[in-house]
């Protein structure tokens, strides 16, 4: 992907991993638009990074995606890229009562909303020289975390779809890409300072690194263990992974 002169909106841009993306996208040159579920996030990022652009969007909500693609496609006609990235992560149990909020909610931000999202922007970013549409999955999702099993299940899915997005694109000017990343030190089960988990910094850089190459997956080196172990035996890592982590369980809050 060409890292420069682009328009670019990246949804749940006003932290983490979104934030880290935007800013760095943002210094090289592009025109970036984020937008977040909380303003004071997104006026915080805006005031670091003059030029920046902000839109409120509730991504759970169809009218309110459909509104601001429109409002999108209006204001910035040059736009050539959607960063699928606003994500939730709760803890549930997948042996009890799975509580539905947290399923409701969870599926609809995860996986219902970069559907809609791209939806609703994909014939404007069809009429582009080149155009992307970039979705961020997750490592959990080919190595789940049980204790966030919904939160797996939809990372799981939005790579599926990834795939089959990429193939029904194949003869547009639209490339469809993923960022996958491993446990990132963000508010995400409040990792900021988790110590087993990669620095935001240090992800966001190697993640740009990797962008800038003709690579449909984007994949930092922290993440290819989980990304290659779907297959026959895939349980072994899932067990010894999810062992591992209930000996020392992030902490819920």
């Amino acid at each position: 992907m060409k890292l420069t002169g682009n328009t670019i909106f990246i949804t749940g841009g006003g932290s983490g991993i979104g934030r880290g993306l935007a800013e760095a996208l943002h210094k090289l040159g592009n025109k970036v638009i984020i937008s977040g579920r909380r303003k004071e996030r997104l006026e915080e990022t805006l005031k670091a990074n003059p030029g920046m652009s902000a839109l409120e969007l509730n991504v759970q909500d169809p009218a309110s995606v459909q509104a601001t693609a429109e409002q999108l496609i209006e204001e910035y006609p040059d736009l050539n890229v959607l960063f699928n990235n606003a994500g939730i992560m709760l803890f549930d149990d997948a042996a009890g009562v799975i509580d539905e909020d947290v399923l409701v909610s969870t599926v609809t931000t995860n996986l219902l909303g970069p559907i809609r999202m791209t939806s609703a922007l994909i014939e404007h970013l069809k009429s582009k020289e080149e155009a992307f549409v970039i979705n961020t999955t997750s490592s959990l999702g080919f190595v789940p975390l049980a204790i966030t099993a919904v939160y797996s299940a939809t990372k799981a899915a939005l790579h599926t779809y990834t795939l089959s997005q990429r193939y029904m694109l194949k003869d547009t000017s639209v490339k469809v890409l993923e960022i996958a990343p491993p446990w990132v030190q963000t508010d995400l089960l409040n990792s900021n300072d988790e110590p087993r988990a990669m620095p935001l910094a240090s992800f966001i850089e190697a993640t740009i690194k990797v962008l800038g190459t003709d690579t449909d997956e984007v994949l930092v080196e922290e993440v290819k263990l989980f990304r290659s172990n779907p297959g026959p035996n895939e349980g072994v890592l899932v067990t010894q992974f999810n062992d591992m982590m209930k000996s020392e369980p992030p902490k819920s809050h």
